[in-house]
């Protein structure tokens, strides 16, 4: 779990590094967003949940920022097929398979918050997060197999061929 470290301590990461260090590298971040629940009284409880503190449950995704002139970053995450699906929902939060997708997106610029820069990919990382991708099993089941596990495995694969 390289990922956890940088996200609980204060002190800034010692993976950053300079401009002229990074020329040619794509950036890799790890971006967090809250967990969204299906409409109705499910998404009511999510919501009063994380207004009062009371559950601080994230979906983690990567974000590749190119080192080409691509004004634009990719997003890659792992998440249920269906999951505003309050039955999808109920298999997950009781540990059951769910039927999962990597996704794959674009987006125009880094967020700003719940996103930290953990690193440079000295190989192109949009097609190390693709082939990743292709070989990960989209049996999702919360805890043991899910956005948490996809993003330390897309790190672990990255250094493997560093």
């Amino acid at each position: 779990m390289a990922f956890a470290a940088l996200f609980s301590s204060p002190k800034p990461s010692p993976l950053l590094t300079t401009r002229e260090n990074a020329k040619g590298r794509d950036a890799i971040y790890v971006a967090a967003v809250p967990l969204r629940a299906p409409r109705g009284p499910a998404q009511m409880l999510v919501s009063t949940a994380y207004s009062i503190g009371a559950w601080n449950l994230q979906h983690f995704m990567v974000i590749i920022k190119p080192s080409s002139p691509h004004p634009q970053a990719f997003v890659f995450d792992f998440q249920p097929q269906d999951p505003e699906d309050f039955y999808v929902m109920l298999s997950a939060l009781f540990s059951g398979k769910v039927a999962g997708v990597v996704l794959k997106r674009s987006l125009k610029r880094i967020p700003k918050i719940r996103c930290w820069f953990v690193g440079f990919s000295n190989v192109n990382g949009v097609e190390l997060a693709n082939n990743f991708s292709e070989g990960w099993s989209t049996q999702l089941i919360v805890g043991k197999h899910d956005c948490r596990h996809y993003t330390n495995g897309f790190e672990k694969a990255k250094e493997s061929v560093e």
